[in-house]
């Protein structure tokens, strides 16, 4: 089969544009998944009521813990179809695509399942113990989870998977139109739909019918690309063999394992936080989402990258391939000190859109993202890294640099930190562990490229011999 024009994207084409399209649909689709429950924000806010708006953000873990499922099979699978593309391994790139869709809905179903039956006990672990909170948090869940989860996962793997063949545009599209919805359908249901009272349920709804409307459009796309796309989901037992699902949950298990990590965090921060008030929790909450859109842009860059480097490595052109961690490491580092600066700078305001009463959420709201934005740069330069050593089949030490910087590092100095620092350490220790996981990641990739080159010479020495 010939070079398709999507492949001619990781060989040939400029390394900035390459990334540019890549990146585009992967940072849409991150931002996205933020965005939803940003929307629900937002315009929960509107209600003045502290209660709703603690329950809407103590949910965010929950409902990002799908992103963790998604990454795991599409980040996974993205990174096997890409290498595949580049060794010329056409039957591989079926069977990755067919155990990344079947997975997903296995594991989705069975998350969806246990927070159903658990619901009581999952959003009280979640920070919304308090009686005001859990009515409310306990209907956001059933309904964006148990209800709506399979469609937000699998739309989500199939951005993952179109990207990887080199289809930026429908990509972006399709994650692009699921959000544009959910802002749409938010105040239809929260205000004209549903009476006064059931914001947070209404809320709900519109962003399960939003990922609804994506995974529609995902299905058609891949309906009309069916002879011209190499992905294929017919479930087989073939897909279990030739080491795919291991080389899958490779490269997957790392950025599931973020992601997961960091929802855990976030629920540990909460819990913790929760002993402070509803006001302090609010606030928190508050903070965590407007910091958490630049890392998800950051994100996007990464791992839209990650296809263009397993290419690259696959096909034995690492020069390119260098080049290509360099431009994505400029990209990402660019944007978080960007965002960085927007957030110290205009720390109130953004807190404001969301907190629309001069009170202490909004104060303590203004004070937390300044804390929490300082890490964005480091953790950008490690989001690469990690996007790097998933491309080109390093689990291990994906998964090293995943864990450090969410679970081994942050949790322990929430604990030690608010010690010394009551309320305000326990924030603190978030960009701590950004900078001490990004100077691990610097150390751990420049060996890394140390022992490639090594290999190559020596390599390119017994060939000569």
């Amino acid at each position: 089969m010939g070079k398709s024009r999507e492949e001619e994207l990781f060989r040939n084409k400029p390394i900035t544009r390459a990334i540019l399209e890549l990146a585009f649909p992967t940072v849409i689709g991150q931002i996205i998944l933020v965005v939803y429950n940003m929307a629900d924000t937002f315009f929960v806010g509107l209600t003045n009521n502290s209660a709703m708006l603690t329950a809407v953000t103590v949910c965010m873990p929950a409902f990002m813990f799908l992103s963790a499922i998604s990454n795991l099979f599409g980040v996974g699978g993205a990174s096997v179809i890409a290498r595949s593309m580049g060794g010329g391994e056409e039957e591989r790139i079926k069977l990755a695509s067919s155990f990344a869709l079947w997975g997903t809905v296995a594991v989705t179903a069975f998350y969806a399942l246990g927070a159903y039956l658990l619901r009581d006990t999952f959003v009280d672990l979640l920070g919304g113990a308090n009686p005001l909170v859990h009515g409310y948090a306990t209907e956001y869940v059933t309904v964006t989870v148990v209800l709506g989860g399979m469609a937000t996962a699998v739309s989500t793997l199939f951005s993952h998977l179109i990207r990887s063949e080199g289809r930026a545009i429908y990509a972006s599209a399709g994650i692009a139109l699921g959000g544009v919805m959910n802002i749409a359908l938010d105040p239809l249901f929260m205000f004209k739909i549903l009476p006064p009272g059931n914001e947070t349920l209404g809320a709900a709804i519109a962003t399960s019918l939003s990922n609804l409307i994506a995974l529609i459009y995902f299905i058609i796309v891949l309906f009309v690309l069916r002879k011209k796309s190499r992905l294929r989901f017919k479930p087989s037992r073939e897909m279990l063999r030739h080491r795919v699902p291991t080389e899958i949950m490779y490269a997957g298990i790392p950025a599931c394992v973020m992601t997961l990590f960091e929802n855990i965090s976030y629920a540990v921060l909460d819990k913790l936080i929760s002993a402070h008030g509803v006001a302090v929790q609010a606030g928190v909450g508050v903070a965590k989402k407007v910091n958490m859109l630049a890392h998800s842009i950051v994100r996007g860059i990464t791992q839209g990258a990650l296809p263009l480097i397993a290419y690259n490595y696959a096909s034995g052109d690492h020069k390119r391939m260098k080049s290509s961690v360099r431009t994505a490491a400029l990209f990402a580092v660019g944007t978080a000190t960007l965002c960085m600066a927007a957030n110290l700078i205009f720390s109130h305001e953004l807190v404001g859109i969301f907190i629309h009463t001069e009170d202490e959420s909004l104060e303590y709201g203004a004070i937390f993202l300044k804390i929490l934005c300082v890490g964005g740069p480091f953790s950008a330069y490690a989001y690469t890294i990690i996007s790097f050593f998933q491309a080109v089949g390093e689990g291990k030490r994906a998964f090293l640099l995943a864990t450090l910087r969410k679970g081994f590092l942050d949790i322990p100095l929430m604990f030690i930190l608010q010690l010394l620092i009551p309320i305000f350490g326990i924030v603190a220790a978030t960009p701590a562990a950004d900078a001490v996981c990004c100077v691990t990641a610097i150390i751990m990739f420049k060996g890394f490229l140390r022992r490639l080159d090594l290999r190559k010479t020596q390599h390119y020495d017994t060939m000569e011999g």
